[in-house]
């Protein structure tokens, strides 16, 4: 142990931060043979255990990180604990036995809290129940034919094996029976003697073989049996409970036509009789063409909706329609169809000609295996990548691209009324998704300050400020205010994990819009994106999870449900489905459609509770006007194939402007090379930049050292234009817009921007 170890090893170590889950104190480390073991302060936190050499470096340098979910502990002596995962092993040493003994016991807790969390963001990121049996369904029939496939070649080598050593046998008998001298004859008998070892050793493998094949036969059968088992159990139920909703249903309303129609019909014997005739025929049935099926939300399946006729809606518009509006009179839903985003965007038109399209995407090819393969665990981030898994956008500017279909909002803040503006709200948060079905490449991630300006005043009364105010982990914080009335902000931080087959993208922070006029407060945040393929096939992108949007003015709120894809589905992928209930929890309007292409709205005339679902739960069937819709996706342009499938305003984004900060992604060289097609050139670039930030931050890394030497605070990074603040609503701390960027670039003073490129 070095001199500085023995020096401090009565240094008080372990402690556990008051109301949280964190251990922090200083162990020794083994760094190598001349330095032996060196102190080093280590922290434990969310299952991951990172040391610095020092405690100020916590607030910019980490050391060393490791993943306790897949850490193997070990304890070898009285004070020692080694660690291992994959080839990363740590030698820790603690001051006491007391001490290790603490230390080990935090580790396996917070290593079993670590397996428990993996799993559960292994289901949030879209592997949830369904999904999984069907993947374990297509497993065992892909290792089935795989298994056939290989012992067909073992077969094949059986034969082989036979002929050639027999042929072998009778060659050397052959020759053992000719006339050769006494010391050739022994090595022709040794040479006979390893050929007959070779065959019997030969019939034993072959035997073996012959055992397996019989056993994984048996399994097979039986596996097959198992499957198509649970396949015709499945289609049964699914069957069973779409017949005993729609028989529910049709009863229900024959109910609840036969007193209405007698106590408010003149003629009400007369039309009783004709109504029981009809329902003795059949035609009364809720199995019209315009019927209509919603999977659950709740208890999927929890509900059911069916269209209304248009008697029914005549009936209930007199009586239900304006109670479940919100004492509104007009109905947006009934009377007129709300505009799409289509025909918004016609009237919307810019006024300054902005570019259509970019330079055609390269065909380069790449052996992406042996880049990934190393990867696997890893934070994306971290991982350094050439520019051929990238567009030619940053992570600022996809966040950007939220705001392409922008006039939801403004004509949200036209609604007088707040579940309709919910709707609104609801839909627009769905369409930022619209842009990632076809967007497989990885964004530029942002150099730390790195800012993007999106001006649209004079186009479509709104600015847009994005600023990366974190590197590790990656945080970027988002301010948008419009003379439209809403302002919007948001800070994300990106987690990702390369799972192998699939990459699990889960954007970590919430999502502020606030209206002017009315005070309407929304918070939701945004569900998990998995690309599936990363190794071998195409890739695709799908989304899955639960969005909740809460107006925390009138405590009205959305339940959004994006299905992950099923291969054994019978629903239309990327389906996305809501529910939109007052403060009271009374559901109001149903929202239904894609991610990908459009979102539509019915309003909820009647709710009665249905059968008994899956669970054993009642399912709630709700009666509705015909759908309106909300939002529809803009059509690619032309050739976008080739233009890494960018939509019209991504095309947009990066297009050279006079005037913005010095630190604005379109500035950056590396991502502009890239779009020119001068790939070489930007993955060039790209590490020049890199390299240049680690300069950097190792910089900042020895000021922290030489200010806690001298007792003085060390501030760190500071953003340029945002500060963190407390949220009131969320209870969380977070970056928020301050001002002063506007002003900035009115006077075109950049002073206060650092030269990051």
């Amino acid at each position: 142990m070095s001199d500085q170890g023995k020096g401090s090893a009565s240094t008080p170590t372990g402690a556990l931060a008051p109301g949280s889950d964190t251990y922090k104190g200083w162990l020794f480390k083994w760094t190598n043979y001349l330095k032996g073991y060196q102190r080093r302060w280590f922290v434990l936190s969310n299952g991951l255990l990172s040391y610095y050499r020092t405690q100020a470096e916590m607030a910019h340098t980490c050391r060393g990180t490791i993943n306790l979910a897949t850490a193997h502990i070990d304890t070898e002596d009285a004070c020692n604990i080694v660690l291992s995962s994959g080839g990363r092993t740590y030698h820790l040493k603690a001051s006491t036995e007391v001490e290790r003994q603490r230390w080990v016991t935090a580790l396996e807790l917070a290593k079993a809290k670590a397996i428990r969390m993996m799993n559960d963001q292994s289901d949030d990121s879209g592997d949830e129940e369904p999904t999984t049996q069907s993947d374990r369904s297509e497993g065992i029939q892909g290792t089935l034919k795989t298994l056939i496939s290989k012992l067909d070649d073992l077969g094949t080598c059986n034969d082989l094996i036979a002929k050639h050593g027999a042929a072998l046998q009778r060659s050397l008998s052959e020759l053992e029976a000719l006339r050769v001298p006494v010391e050739g004859g022994e090595k022709v008998k040794g040479v006979n003697e390893r050929a007959t070892l070779f065959r019997i050793t030969s019939n034993a493998m072959i035997n073996a073989c012959r055992d397996f094949l019989d056993l994984a036969e048996t399994h097979s059968r039986r596996w097959q049996r198992a499957l198509q088992y649970e396949r015709e159990q499945r289609i049964h139920l699914e069957e069973t409970i779409e017949q005993l909703a729609k028989q529910h249903n049709s009863l229900e309303r024959a109910w609840r036509e036969a007193p209405t129609l007698s106590a408010n019909t003149p003629s009400a014997p007369t039309t009783e009789k004709v109504g029981s005739e009809r329902l003795q025929k059949g035609e009364a049935s809720d199995e019209d063409e315009d019927t209509e099926y919603f999977d659950a939300m709740e208890e999927s399946p929890a509900f059911i909706t069916v269209t209304a006729t248009e008697n029914t809606q005549h009936r209930h518009s007199q009586s239900n329609l304006s109670g479940a509006s919100g004492g509104q009179t007009n109905d947006w839903n009934q009377e007129n169809e709300y505009p799409s985003s289509n025909d918004s965007g016609k009237e919307l038109q810019p006024l300054r000609r902005r570019r259509s399209h970019i330079p055609d995407k390269p065909n380069y090819s790449l052996n992406l295996w042996s880049i990934m393969k190393n990867c696997i665990g890893k934070e994306l981030s971290k991982i350094p990548m050439p520019v051929n898994f990238n567009e030619p956008l940053s992570m600022l500017q996809r966040l950007t691209e939220d705001l392409e279909y922008h006039e939801l909002l403004d004509k949200a803040a036209r609604c007088e009324n707040s579940l309709e503006q919910l709707c609104l709200v609801a839909a627009f948060s769905v369409s930022s998704y619209s842009t990632t079905v076809h967007r497989t490449a990885k964004p530029f991630n942002p150099l730390l300050g790195e800012t993007y300006e999106l001006d649209r005043l004079e186009d479509f009364g709104y600015r847009s400020l994005c600023e990366q105010v974190s590197h590790h982990p990656p945080a970027a914080s988002h301010h948008v205010i419009s003379q439209r009335g809403w302002t919007l902000w948001q800070e994300i931080t990106i987690a990702s994990k390369f799972r192998g087959k699939y990459l699990s993208i889960m954007p970590l922070g919430a999502i502020h819009l606030q209206f002017h006029s009315s005070g309407n407060h929304y918070v939701w945040r945004k569900v998990t994106s998995t690309v599936h393929n990363i190794i071998v096939g195409k890739l695709w992108i799908d989304q899955s999870g639960d969005i909740e949007i809460v107006n925390h003015r009138t405590k009205e709120t959305c339940q959004l449900k994006f299905s992950p894809y099923s291969y054994f589905s019978r629903e239309v992928p990327r389906k996305v489905t809501g529910v939109v209930s007052d403060s009271g929890g009374q559901a109001h309007y149903i929202l239904s459609g894609t991610w990908d292409d459009k979102i539509e709205s019915s309003r909820i005339v009647q709710s009665s509770k249905g059968g008994s679902g899956s669970e054993g739960k009642q399912k709630t069937v709700y009666q509705t006007l015909s759908p309106k819709l909300l939002w529809k996706k803009y059509p690619l342009p032309d050739n976008a194939e080739n233009m890494y499938f960018f939509s019209s305003l991504a095309l947009t984004l990066n297009e050279p402007e006079d005037g913005v900060g010095l630190t604005d992604s379109r500035l950056r060289p590396d991502q502009r090379l890239m779009e020119a097609g001068r790939w070489d050139e930007a993955n060039s670039e790209k590490q020049r930049l890199e390299e240049k930030q680690r300069a950097v931050r190792r910089r900042r890394e020895a000021e922290a050292t030489d200010a806690l030497d001298d007792g003085r605070e060390y501030e760190g990074f500071q953003p340029q234009w945002f500060h963190k603040r407390m949220n009131a609503i969320t209870g969380e701390t977070n970056f928020v817009y301050k001002g002063g960027y506007w002003e900035a670039k009115d006077s075109q003073d950049w002073n206060m921007c650092t030269e990051i490129f």
